[in-house]
C-alpha cells in the first residue's frame, strides 16, 4: 500500500493514465493505447515520477505540450493533465474544433472554476463533440514530489511565489492575496493526495500565518461539505504513518536566511548549490577531445537523472563530499573484481573480445556461468551508474577546488556556532584566488547574520573590500535594513552547536589508482546540529516550552468552531509531521531534518518528517533576488 506522499502521488497518475480507474490485472498486461497531453506544469509533476518506458506500458504512445503544433489521430483517446487556466481552456476549444482526437478525459491539476467548466461546455456544444468529452476530473495534484519525504510547489514560474515577489518595496495586497492562494491551493492539494487533514502550526505575523489561516479555512469548508468532502472515512486511505494525525508547520523564510546561502557539503545539496539540481536531474559540462581536424577540447553538456531507484544515490546523497568520493572508489574496485570474473570466464571458455551474446548462446554449462551470465544486464547498469555518479563527482571536486569550497564551508560552520576562525574575513575576501564574487558576498551575508556584532564603520571597511572584489554589493543594503527590522538581537543563538571537525586523511583515495585527486581538499565532518527550522519543529513534535514556539497559533480544521487561541488540544508528541518553509527552501534545511528524524528513530521515538517549500532556490538564485531587493529599496 502507498505510504509515503510521492508513492500516492504515483499511483493517482497511474490511476488518470488507465482513464481514473484502478488498474487490474487485465489492463496492466494489455493496457489501451492513448495519447497523454500535459502543459508545462504537468509535465514538471509527470517527469520526476514516471519515467518514458513507464508511461509506455501503461498505453501511453505519445505524450505531447498542450501548446505544440499537434497532429490528428482520430481513432485514438487523448488524457489531457492541465492547470485550469484560460490559455489552456482556450487551447482544449481548438482542438475540439479540429477533431483532433477519438475522445476526451479532461485532468486538471487544480479544481476547476464553475465559469471556465461552462467555457469548455459551450465549446464542446459549438464543436459538435459533445459525445467525445468522456469524462472531466479536478486531480488536486498541484505540487511536485522529489522525493518520499520532500515536495516542492512551483517549477515553472516559481518566480511568481518566491522569497523576491513576497518581500518586495511595491507588493500590492491583491498579488499578496494571489501568492497565499496559489500556496494554499498547492497544499489542499497536498493532504487531498495524503488523505488526511493535519493539525496546524505557525508563528505569527507573516505570511505562514497567512497561509495558515486561509488553508484552516479550505479545510474546514471541505469537511462540512458532506457531498463533496475528500477527508470522509471512506476516502482516508489506509497505510498511514499512525492512528494520529500528521502536524503541518508552517514556516516563513525570513526564519532563517544565512541557511539559504550557506555553502553545503553534502552530496544532494552541494549538486543543487554547484549545479543546480532540477527536477531529480542535474547538467553538468564536461570536457570531450574533438574529433575535428581542429583538434582540441570541446565543452560539452550532459544530463544525469538522479532516481530513487539509484541505491548509490539514495545511501549517498546525504553524506558529506569526501565519505562520497570514497564510496564511489569502492563501487568502482568492486565493479572491476565483478568484470574481472566475467572475462576469465570468457577467457576460459575460449571466448574472447566483449561480444556478449557469444556468452548467453553457449549451453550452460555451470551454475556459475549461469549466475555471470543473468548478472550482465545489472552489472552493465551497475557500470552506467558508477560512470554517472565517477562523472558528477569529478566535475564537484573541480569546483571545490577551483573555489576553495571547503574552506566556505568550514567558515560559515565556525561563523555559525560561534567559534574562533582560522582565517580572517578580510583575508578571505581579500585573496583574489579564494572563491568567486557571489562566493564572497555570500559568506559575509553569514558573518553579518551569524558572527559577532560589527559596527557600522567596520561593515562600511568590508564593503570597500568587497567592491574591491568586484562584488555586487546591493544584496548587503537589503540585509542591513531587514536586520534592523526584524528583532535580530536574539536570532543568531539559534545557530548554536554547528561547526565541523577534520579527520585523518582520506585512506581508500591516497592510494596512486583513485579516480579523485584529493590533494589540497579538507576532509571535513560535519557535526550534528539542528538549524532553526529542524528546532522549531523538534520542539512542536515533542510539545517542548521553547521561546521560538511558545507564541505559535494552532489550527484544527476538523474542530466545529475555529479556535485561534493558540492552545494546543492535543498533548501527546506527533510522530509525523510535514515542513512547509513558504518562500523557498533548499536541500541544506532539507538533509538536516532528514537527519534529525533518523537520529530521533535510532533513538527509540520514530519520526516522519516531509520536507515542502514553494520553490526550491539555489544560493545563487537566491543571492539574486537579495540584490534585486537591495537594488530596489
Amino acid at each position: 500500500m502507498a505510504s509515503s506522499l510521492r508513492e500516492k502521488q504515483i499511483l493517482a497518475l497511474k490511476r488518470m493514465l488507465n482513464f481514473n480507474v484502478p488498474a487490474t490485472k487485465a489492463t496492466t498486461t494489455e493496457p489501451q493505447w492513448k495519447v497523454l497531453v500535459y502543459d508545462r506544469f504537468g509535465q514538471d509533476i509527470i517527469s520526476p515520477l514516471l519515467t518514458v518506458k513507464e508511461l509506455r506500458d501503461m498505453g501511453v504512445t505519445l505524450h505531447l505540450k498542450l501548446h505544440s503544433e499537434r497532429d490528428p489521430i482520430p481513432d485514438v483517446p487523448a488524457i489531457y493533465f492541465v492547470m485550469p487556466t484560460d490559455d489552456n481552456i482556450r487551447r482544449i476549444g481548438q482542438d475540439f474544433q479540429s477533431q483532433l482526437y477519438e475522445t476526451y478525459y479532461l485532468n486538471f491539476i487544480s479544481a476547476i472554476s464553475r465559469q471556465r467548466l461552462e467555457e469548455i461546455a459551450s465549446a464542446a456544444i459549438h464543436s459538435n463533440c459533445v459525445s467525445q468529452v468522456s469524462k472531466v476530473f479536478d486531480q488536486y495534484l498541484n505540487f511536485i514530489s522529489l522525493e518520499d519525504d520532500m515536495f516542492t510547489l512551483r517549477h515553472q514560474d516559481r518566480d511568481s511565489i518566491s522569497y523576491y515577489a513576497l518581500n518586495k518595496g511595491d507588493v500590492k495586497d491583491t498579488e499578496i492575496e494571489h501568492i497565499m492562494d496559489t500556496v494554499v491551493d498547492s497544499l489542499f492539494s497536498v493532504f487531498v493526495t495524503l488523505g488526511t487533514v493535519p493539525i496546524i502550526r505557525c508563528p505569527r505575523g507573516n505570511a505562514a500565518e497567512m497561509v495558515a489561516e486561509k488553508l484552516d479555512k479550505k479545510l474546514r469548508e471541505n469537511i462540512r461539505d458532506a457531498r463533496s468532502s475528500f477527508f470522509t472515512s471512506d476516502n482516508i486511505q489506509a497505510g498511514q504513518f499512525s492512528f494520529q494525525r500528521p502536524l503541518l508547520v508552517l514556516l516563513d523564510r525570513n526564519l532563517d536566511l544565512a541557511t539559504m546561502l550557506h555553502h553545503t557539503w553534502t552530496y544532494q545539496a552541494l549538486s543543487h548549490d554547484v549545479f543546480d539540481l532540477q527536477l531529480n536531474r542535474v547538467d553538468i559540462e564536461e570536457s570531450v577531445e574533438s574529433r575535428t581536424p581542429a583538434g582540441g577540447v570541446v565543452k560539452k553538456k550532459k544530463t544525469y537523472d538522479l532516481q530513487p531507484f539509484d541505491k548509490f544515490w539514495q545511501a549517498q546523497k546525504g553524506s558529506p563530499f569526501p565519505a562520497v568520493a570514497e564510496a564511489v572508489q569502492v563501487e568502482l574496485d568492486s565493479y572491476r573484481t565483478q568484470e574481472g570474473e566475467v572475462k576469465k570466464l570468457k577467457a576460459a571458455m575460449g571466448i574472447e573480445g566483449e561480444d556478449e551474446s557469444a556468452i548467453s548462446m553457449l549451453s550452460d554449462h555451470t551454475a556459475k556461468l549461469t549466475s555471470t551470465v543473468s548478472s550482465l544486464p545489472e552489472l552493465l547498469e551497475r557500470k552506467r551508474l558508477i560512470d554517472q555518479h565517477t562523472n558528477i563527482a569529478t566535475a564537484l571536486l573541480e569546483q571545490i577546488k577551483a573555489r576553495k569550497l571547503d574552506v566556505y564551508f568550514e567558515t560559515e560552520e565556525k561563523l555559525m556556532g560561534k567559534s574562533v576562525l582560522d582565517q580572517s574575513l578580510m583575508d578571505m575576501i581579500n585573496d583574489h584566488e579564494c572563491g568567486t564574487p557571489q562566493d564572497k558576498v555570500r559568506l559575509f551575508i553569514i558573518a553579518l547574520l551569524c558572527g559577532p556584532p560589527m559596527s557600522d564603520a567596520e561593515i562600511d571597511q568590508y564593503l570597500i573590500a568587497l567592491t574591491g572584489a568586484n562584488c555586487d554589493t546591493s544584496a548587503l543594503s537589503y540585509i542591513r535594513k531587514w536586520k534592523a527590522y526584524t528583532k535580530m538581537t536574539a536570532a543568531p543563538s539559534q545557530y548554536a552547536g554547528g561547526g565541523t571537525k577534520t579527520v585523518g586523511m582520506f585512506s581508500k583515495l591516497m592510494n596512486q589508482g583513485s579516480q579523485f585527486l584529493m590533494e589540497g581538499v579538507k576532509n571535513l565532518v560535519i557535526k550534528k546540529h539542528n538549524l532553526p527550522a529542524t528546532r522549531v519543529v523538534d520542539a512542536l513534535m515533542d510539545m517542548k516550552s521553547l521561546q521560538d514556539v511558545d507564541d505559535f497559533r494552532y489550527f484544527d480544521p476538523k474542530l466545529l468552531r475555529s479556535d485561534s487561541s493558540g492552545i494546543p488540544r492535543n498533548k501527546s508528541p506527533f510522530q509525523e509531521a510535514y515542513v512547509f518553509m513558504v518562500g523557498g527552501g533548499n536541500y541544506i534545511e532539507y538533509q538536516n531534518l532528514v537527519d534529525y528524524a533518523k537520529n530521533k528513530s535510532n533513538a527509540g521515538a520514530p519520526r516522519k518528517v516531509v520536507y515542502g517549500c514553494s520553490d526550491l532556490t539555489s544560493a545563487t538564485q537566491f543571492l539574486k533576488q537579495l540584490e534585486r531587493l537591495g537594488s530596489e529599496n
